[in-house]
């Protein structure tokens, strides 16, 4: 996210290469600004719906705006954002250290580049147990981060193999959760045989039919509950805090313990595509609209079988349970790495084209910002939604939660665009790099 480490080290090389490396930049901070606006189209419901919006969903009729913009997303963009933001961040890792050379009496680069990741976990916390989003993913990379120091050096394509090796850990673990509940189903059928021949059922048994009772009951949303987590979501800043802690404090070690995979994998990528220079311009375009038409092509046919037959089978999980050996989740990564990878050649080509430059030069001023870019969703969505603000919380239909994110959208490519015309850094990237170096940074641009 902190795409100003590169320019020193861009610029004694830009006449190595064909193309300047003002440019290279630029490129990068274009797809990571379409990457940061995309993400908070995956997480706007988590800021403005209540949770049983998924069973709407799944019970509404296949039609009308809520549908398909529901399947829109979940089929072209989710988990892609993010996943093209972690490719960026292993991609921003290395250039981090390409252009940091040891000097004597300075702390060594390897203190910069783990302060600077320690910082980040820093802000993810302030992020999740102060501005009160859970869905932080701050936190997440900079954890990250600090196992991918070890692999700074390792050529591309090794770095392809530990990204497609993550990909296969996480689906292994996907796999072996899903025959432990297989195997729950199959005692819960036991049970329920032996309940009817009057049997005595073993503690195993009894404990298996209360599991599934209880999955069963949790797919239809309890009244009560969703009630009380509305008026919470609507009230003062202290009992939004009170009621969202314990969960934020969840997601904040449960995601790291469960799947940590989900973001190394891109990073790993991320690092090998930005050594072959996919980031940089440096393929010839005939090389971008091939992996875009293989991306989508594999992709989007992909995601919309695991949206049909995986998502939309939620309306009974004991009979998908008994339907397939394997969940549709075990298979996400072969429809969200294609995608990615065809969402990020696509940008690359328009970038090249010049055909939309003014958007181009905006979505690289949101990326250059992208961490304060990344806190003000946070900022403004707590604050439009949640009660201490100005309480939308669950107001508007699913398909109304995407105005919000145009709009957010709009003033972020505004904003953006008039700051970085001033200033060298976003106001949190200037904080951080501050913090970073232990040195306040010069913020104002110098007048030529």
């Amino acid at each position: 996210m902190d795409q100003s480490i590169s320019i020193g080290a861009t610029e004694k090389t830009i006449t190595v290469k064909p193309v300047s490396g003002a440019d290279r930049i630029k490129s990068i901070d274009a797809i990571r600004g379409f990457a940061l606006l995309g993400i908070l189209m995956m997480n706007i419901p988590g800021f403005g719906i209540n949770w049983d919006f998924w069973y709407q969903v799944l019970h509404a009729p296949r039609t009308g705006k809520d549908y398909y913009t529901f399947a829109t997303v979940f089929v072209v963009f989710e988990g892609t954002m993010r996943g093209l933001f972690s490719m960026l961040f292993g991609a921003g890792m290395v250039l981090f250290m390409m252009n940091k050379k040891e000097i004597p009496g300075k702390p060594p680069v390897a203190e910069y580049y783990y302060r600077r990741l320690l910082w980040l976990v820093f802000f993810g916390l302030i992020n999740g147990f102060v501005i009160l989003w859970m869905g932080d993913i701050l936190f997440y990379y900079g954890l990250c981060g600090m196992v991918l120091f070890a692999f700074r050096k390792l050529d591309p394509k090794w770095l392809l193999i530990l990204g497609l090796a993550c990909v296969t850990v996480g689906m292994v673990k996907k796999q072996w959760n899903w025959n432990e509940t297989r195997d729950k189903r199959a005692t819960y059928h036991e049970a329920i045989k032996a309940k009817k021949e009057k049997k005595t059922l073993t503690p195993e048994q009894q404990g298996a039919i209360g599991y599934w009772e209880q999955i069963e009951k949790n797919q239809k949303p309890d009244t009560a509950i969703t009630n009380d987590n509305k008026r919470k979501m609507r009230g003062s800043y202290p009992t939004v805090f009170t009621h969202l802690i314990p969960m934020v404090a969840e997601s904040e070690v449960s995601y790291m313990y469960e799947d940590p995979w989900d973001l190394l994998c891109m990073m790993f990528l991320g690092m090998a595509l930005f050594g072959w220079g996919f980031f940089t311009n440096k393929l010839k375009s005939s090389t971008y609209a091939m992996w875009m038409f293989i991306g989508y092509g594999i992709g989007i046919p992909i995601g919309w079988m695991l949206f049909d037959k995986g998502w939309m089978s939620g309306l009974n999980p004991g009979e998908y349970v008994d339907r397939w050996r394997s969940s549709h989740q075990v298979f996400a990564e072969f429809r969200r790495i294609p995608i990615t990878i065809g969402h990020a050649s696509l940008l690359m080509l328009v970038y090249r084209s010049k055909l939309v430059p003014w958007l181009m030069r905006a979505l690289a001023n949101v990326g250059q910002m992208a961490f304060t870019n990344y806190l003000m969703q946070s900022i403004i969505c707590t604050f439009f939604f949640f009660g201490y603000g100005f309480g939308y919380y669950d107001k508007l239909r699913f398909h109304e939660l995407y105005y919000v994110v145009f709009a957010v959208w709009i003033f972020q490519l505004i904003f953006s665009s008039i700051w970085m015309n001033y200033f060298r850094f976003g106001p949190f990237e200037w904080v951080w790099r501050s913090l970073t170096y232990w040195e306040k940074q010069p913020m104002l641009k110098r007048k030529e």
